[in-house]
Parts: structure tokens; C-alpha cells; sequence
């Protein structure tokens, strides 16, 4: 069979099967064209879930008769003018948005410059443009899409579900841009000017207010990374990561970096198959990242992804680490320091027989814990009540302390809060290594073997020295003490990971899991009778722990009434 080239308007149709997959692809294209454009205030209209009408008018800088006549053409673009694509500034500049919804719908474009003496449109099946009495910014009307591919039509899905994608993309595109005012249907609505705290409760729900904590422009050592944004509590949560907005340089990404490294933060203050919310803006030199990936211009490659994922972790982490209250008199928690104790030194002890022995049945993968035994000791009951957990009063239900501070009634759940001890003890105490006098060789395909080499020195910080034995081959020579698993398994998840993801958090997940599943079974239990001493040294302990605001397993560890609540409660107010 000969080679023939393929007529224009089947190439445009190919390039458009890559651009435009359905009606809220339009929308996102379209807007981030408005987007580009200047425009503080974009009005969205679609019909039958974008398949009848797709209407995009903006207030933006419009284009001359000129430019309208060349915009529909394939790869013509004003947003690259140093022809640099590792430069880029703008959401769109492919040029290939406009030509490509035009060849799968019928498509009318009305826009004005505000310099020409009148504006102009431009219907792109016919290619015929006259005057237009249009007098600000531009309006889009995308009609009857796919139309001309019946092929494509029938692939969409109903009416609903196709708009509940549309507001997905415009939620996403208003989270980029909270400067800028968008209209959705003239039903969603988020107005122009809004701080960012404002325009995440425009989109999230009232219910987010409160739950957010606020990362105030977090740089790198070197400046090159920052990140900004939200994140929610560890005990506010989703079932699905629908609240996770997620952006690089202002630009609405899914990226499985940045997914990673929000879920490796949450690790140990969640459960792995709940997802927090947020809202996080990643900057760095555009020359860092190429945003250049696929045409939905939703990917992104970072020149140095490790680098990226760690700066994010730690970031998160740090703010996680701040969830106590934080009171009038500003006492903050202390990092936990394990040569450091108090008076009553550290809960992860023997108390007289009434707790578990935790320090005799330590995991042997742990270098020496020296954690003393609480013996007898003198606790007063005057103890001040503006201490961040305040004074005891008792015990109720064996699950529950009380106490009262200057802020209200609290009440802790004293095996969450000894289970966040106890893992953060475990957690900041050396991985005792075992050398192996015979190396484990395990055999795997030469790509897989590549892989786990990228993430070697990561897995030589959880216990795991390994190095290459061959073209398909690991040699293991030491590993975390006592602890054997399927070590062919393991390697291959990871490589496997890496090969998808750039990174893995299979080894990580696996010491996490086995610290909180050491620290459940081996903490306080509900049910379980504590004396004055027990509550008061259980209550000091918290106060100077890492994330002791909520279990290994995102559950509360603490609450607090305040008094005007309880008065509220009995009618006093």
C-alpha cells in the first residue's frame, strides 16, 4: 500500500483526539485561553453537558482581525515569543487548542481589541469573518461538539456526569486563580479579588473553614523551591482525593510527585485509604520543569524529582508536626528530644506493672532505647492549669482523661495519645542494622534492577544497604535486625514504583506500618485504670510530641470544650 499524506481536516480531527477527549477539556483549554488573555472575569455557559453549547466569554485583550484569522491555525501562537519551550510563562502555548476544537464542532469566535474601530467574528467552519458589534474581550461559542465525529459522541458519557467533570475543571482553574472571577452556569460562582483562604471555602464548602492549616510561602534553603498554600488537619479528611488541588507554578497539575509526596507526609497521622485536603502552589524556575509533557498540558517532568518530593515531605511534615492548639500564652509543643526528658521523663514505660513493659519488649531492629522506668515519684495536684493540656481532674470511662485548662474542658484519649508517643519514640531512634554474612541475591529484569539503584541511598536510611550483582541481579548486605520479608517481592514493588512514579515509598510504608502496629499493641488501653501520676505524666508527655494532635491512625487524640460552650450548653449565655 502507497504512502499518502492525510488530507488537513483528518489531521486536525487526529490532533484534536489528543487536545480536546470531551466537553470539560474544551472548557479548560478555552478558560486557560481567557486566562492568558488578562482577563479578571471569564463566564462559562454549557449546555447538555457541553455537547449542544459551550459558551467562554472574558474581559480580556481581545485580538485584531489579524490574529483572529491566524488563531485557528495549527500551532500558531503568541506565547512563545523567545521560541524557548524551557521558558514557559503562560497556561497555554502549543497553539493547538483552537484549530483543534474548531475541526470537531462548529465553532464562533466574536472578540474586540479595543484598538480596531470595531470588532470582528469569525465563523470557522466557513472561515468567514465580518464585523461584530462585540465591544470587550472575546466570547467562544463551541457548538454541537463532535458532531463531526459521530465516533467520538458516542463515547461520552451522560449529560451529568459530563458537567460534573466542566465544574471539576472550572474549581480547578478558579483554585489557580483566585484573583479572578469565574461564573459557571450563572450557579457556580466565585468572585473575583478573593484571598486564597476565601476562594478555597468558595470551592471546598463552608465545612473547610477552621480545618485548614496555612503554609505562609515555605522556601528551600537556596530559594529555588517555595511552596505555599492549605492543607487540612489529620482528623479532617476525604474518602477520595477530590478536594486535593494541586498546582506547579500557578498551572493546575496531576502530578504523581506531588501525590506522592502528600501522601508520604500524611503517613503516620492518617489512614492510608483516607486523603487529606489541600491546596498547595509549588514554585521553582520554570527551567526546572518541563510542563511541555502531553497536549492537555496536565503532566509535568521535574529535572529533579527527588528533590522536589523531599522539599515537599519535610515542608508538610514540619507543619504537621505544629498541630497542638496554639494558645493565648503561646506555650508551644517542643520537638521531641529523646535525651531531653522532663521530671516525668518519657511515657514509654513500665509503670509499676500497670502498663506494659514496653522498653523490655522492644523490636530488636531498634539500636538501644535508654528509656528509664517511671518509679515513685511526687506529682502535685496543683498543677498549673495554662500548661497546654492543663491539670487532671480524673479519669472517666478507663478511656478517657480529664483535665481543665485556661482554654476549657479537655478531654484525651489516652491510648491515641500514648500511641503517638510511644510511634514517635520508635521513630526518632536508630534502625539497628544487621550484616549479612552471606549477601540475599535477588534476581530481577535488568529494568527493574536500574530502578531500585535510582532509589538506593533512600533505602540505606531505612535499614537497607543493597548494590548490583550482575545485569538482573541485587545483592542485599544488610537489613534492618530481625526482620525478614519476601525480599524478592519488595524489590519488585519498588522497582515497579519507581518505574512509574520516579520514586517509592514501599520501604517507608512497610517500617511505618510495623512502628504503628508496635506502638498500638504495645500502648495504654482503653479500659485500662490510670492513677493521678499515670494522667498527669501521659499529659506532659504530649506536650512535647511530634503531631500529638491525633493518633498514628488520624484519630483525635485530644478535644477541647471551652466554656463558653458549656455555658451555652446549660443556657448561661
Amino acid at each position: 500500500m502507497p504512502i499518502r499524506e492525510l488530507p488537513d481536516f483528518l489531521i486536525n480531527q487526529i490532533a484534536a483526539g489528543e487536545v480536546v477527549e470531551r466537553p470539560a477539556s474544551v472548557v479548560k483549554e478555552l478558560v486557560e485561553n481567557a486566562l492568558d488573555a488578562g482577563s479578571d472575569q471569564i463566564i462559562i455557559d454549557v449546555t447538555d453537558g457541553g455537547r449542544t453549547m459551550i459558551s467562554i466569554i472574558d474581559n480580556g485583550s481581545g485580538m485584531s482581525r489579524e490574529d483572529l484569522l491566524k488563531s485557528v491555525k495549527r500551532h500558531a501562537t503568541s506565547k512563545l515569543p523567545a521560541d524557548d519551550l524551557s521558558n514557559i510563562n503562560f497556561m497555554g502555548f502549543r497553539g493547538e487548542a483552537l484549530p483543534s476544537i474548531a475541526s470537531v464542532s462548529d465553532m464562533i469566535i466574536d472578540t474586540y481589541n479595543g484598538l480596531d474601530s470595531n470588532g470582528w467574528s469569525l465563523d470557522c467552519n466557513t472561515m468567514t469573518i465580518k464585523p461584530s458589534a462585540w465591544e470587550q474581550g472575546t466570547r467562544i461559542r463551541v457548538l454541537n461538539l463532535f458532531a463531526k465525529t459521530p465516533a467520538r459522541l458516542k463515547f461520552l458519557r451522560t449529560d451529568r456526569a459530563e458537567m460534573m467533570s466542566v465544574v471539576e475543571v472550572v474549581k480547578r482553574l478558579a483554585m489557580a486563580r483566585p484573583d479572578v472571577g469565574f461564573t459557571l452556569n450563572n450557579r457556580w460562582r466565585f468572585p473575583r479579588g478573593q484571598s486564597l483562604s476565601e476562594r478555597i471555602i468558595s470551592v471546598m464548602g463552608d465545612e473547610v473553614q477552621n480545618r485548614m492549616l496555612e503554609l505562609n510561602d515555605t522556601s528551600n534553603s537556596n530559594g529555588e523551591l517555595s511552596l505555599r498554600g492549605f492543607i487540612s488537619e489529620p482528623t479532617y479528611r476525604r474518602a477520595s482525593s477530590i478536594d486535593q488541588y494541586l498546582f506547579v507554578n500557578n498551572r493546575p497539575v496531576k502530578d504523581k510527585v506531588l501525590v506522592g509526596a502528600l501522601r508520604a507526609a500524611y503517613m503516620d497521622v492518617m489512614h492510608a485509604r483516607e486523603f487529606p485536603l489541600c491546596a498547595l502552589y509549588l514554585n521553582l524556575d520554570s527551567k526546572s520543569v518541563d510542563v511541555n509533557v502531553s497536549p492537555a498540558k496536565t503532566e509535568v517532568h521535574f529535572l529533579e524529582p527527588n528533590r522536589v518530593r523531599g522539599f515537599i515531605i519535610r515542608t508538610l511534615r514540619d507543619k504537621l508536626s505544629q498541630t497542638m492548639v496554639n494558645f493565648e500564652n503561646n506555650q508551644q509543643p517542643q520537638s521531641y528530644q529523646s535525651d531531653n526528658h522532663s521530671e516525668h521523663s518519657s511515657f514509654l514505660m513500665d509503670f509499676k506493672n500497670n502498663f506494659p513493659s514496653v522498653h523490655a519488649s522492644k523490636p530488636a531492629f531498634f539500636e538501644t532505647l535508654n528509656t528509664p522506668v517511671l518509679g515513685e515519684i511526687s506529682v502535685s495536684e496543683n498543677v498549673e492549669i495554662d500548661r497546654p493540656l492543663g491539670r487532671v481532674i480524673g479519669q472517666y470511662g478507663k478511656k478517657y482523661i480529664i483535665a481543665e485548662s485556661d482554654q476549657g474542658l479537655v478531654i484525651i484519649d489516652q491510648h491515641a495519645a500514648h500511641e503517638r508517643i510511644v510511634y514517635e519514640q520508635l521513630r526518632s531512634h536508630t534502625i539497628k542494622v544487621q550484616p549479612l554474612l552471606t549477601p540475599i541475591v535477588v534476581n530481577l529484569k535488568p529494568e527493574q534492577v536500574a530502578a531500585v539503584l535510582e532509589v538506593k541511598d533512600e533505602l540505606k536510611t531505612s535499614g537497607l544497604v543493597l548494590d548490583q550483582f550482575g545485569d538482573t541481579s541485587i545483592a542485599i548486605f544488610e537489613k534492618p535486625a530481625d526482620w525478614d520479608l519476601d525480599w524478592t517481592k519488595l524489590l519488585g514493588d519498588i522497582s515497579d514504583e519507581v518505574l512509574v512514579n520516579g520514586h517509592s515509598s514501599q520501604l517507608h510504608e512497610k517500617l511505618h506500618l510495623k512502628f504503628a502496629n508496635y506502638a498500638c499493641h504495645h500502648s495504654v488501653r482503653a479500659g485500662q485504670k490510670l492513677d493521678y501520676a499515670q494522667m498527669d505524666a501521659l499529659l506532659r508527655d504530649i506536650e512535647t510530641t511530634e503531631r500529638a494532635g491525633q493518633c498514628n491512625h488520624g484519630r483525635p487524640v485530644y478535644k477541647i470544650i471551652k466554656m463558653s460552650d458549656l455555658d451555652s450548653m446549660f443556657e448561661r449565655i
